[in-house]
């Protein structure tokens, strides 16, 4: 087995990001490298990393800057620089795992793809309800279970079905395209340096597909694994999101398709010249 990564971006919700975390408490491939990708939380999801760096998780790396608006894909970059592992999993604060997530991942990986992940998301009033014992025991991921709690019928949730037949007879007719989605997708460190990372010109909207489609401009394909690497997604507002800002990302990707764009011009060579020698940024000491 290839050495595996897993990147979790975050921003001001640690009770969801906690719930996450038990998630990957609950693994069965437990070999892996932890880093959290923090856009500028205050103390209280410090604290929490904190505690779970001291009772769980000791290589656990947070990787933070101070709050200037929304910067996810720079300290994305910045997560990505701090990593030793040479396969990565992409995931966020709100996404819950199931138990075979990192192996599922694992499984499907191949040099020349990325992975495209699926989810399934949850109303609000479940997404405060769940606690650590659901997760623990697994139960939280049981359609039956789900229902009792409200969950509506919707034909997506039968990414909850657990028979690998089954999963991967949908991965092969869903109609939605294996794409690069921040929440559940995964590819090797290597082609990430290769693209220069994640655009820092791009704010919330669009850019994660936009790095993906850089990928595909250097060659690399995709696989569909939405009924196979399955996350719960917790319910929330998107205060960060603006129209205009949400406009200029699509003319951004517009000219990365028709330019055939691999390397954006803003990404990780910003800030390091070298990335295996300069020390990662990082301004955790503003605690």
């Amino acid at each position: 087995m290839q050495s595996v990564g897993v990147i979790i971006s975050t921003y001001n919700n640690p009770r969801w990001l906690e719930k996450t975390l038990w998630g990957y408490l609950n693994q069965t491939y437990p070999d892996f490298e932890l880093i959290i990708a923090d856009d500028g939380s205050g103390k209280e999801t410090n604290e929490l990393i904190d505690r779970y760096q001291k009772a769980y998780f000791p290589a656990l790396k947070h990787v933070w800057h101070e709050d200037r608006g929304f910067r996810k894909t720079r300290i994305l970059n910045q997560a990505v620089l701090s990593a030793t592992s040479e396969y990565l999993i992409f995931t966020d604060q709100d996404c819950i795992p199931r138990k075979d997530f990192i192996e599922t991942h694992l499984r499907y990986a191949e040099k020349g793809y990325i992975l495209s992940g699926g989810y399934c998301k949850l109303p609000m009033q479940i997404s405060l309800d769940i606690e650590k014992e659901d997760v623990d025991s697994h139960r939280i991921f049981n359609l039956k279970e789900l229902k009792k709690r409200g969950l509506k019928n919707n034909l997506k949730n039968t990414k909850l079905y657990s028979s690998p037949l089954f999963s991967s007879f949908m991965n092969f007719i869903t109609p939605a395209k294996a794409t690069w989605n921040g929440c559940n997708s995964s590819g090797w460190r290597e082609d990430i340096m290769v693209v220069n990372g994640f655009n820092e010109d791009m704010h919330y909207g669009g850019e994660d597909r936009e790095f993906g489609e850089r990928l595909f401009n250097m060659g690399i394909q995709s696989k569909q694994i939405r009924y196979s690497a399955i996350c719960l997604h917790l319910d929330h507002a998107r205060p960060y999101k603006r129209p205009e800002l949400t406009e200029q990302n699509r003319l951004i990707r517009k000219e990365v398709r028709k330019n055939k764009t691999i390397r954006t011009p803003h990404g990780i060579q910003d800030y390091t010249m070298n990335f295996h020698e300069r020390p990662l940024l990082n301004e955790k000491s503003g605690f």
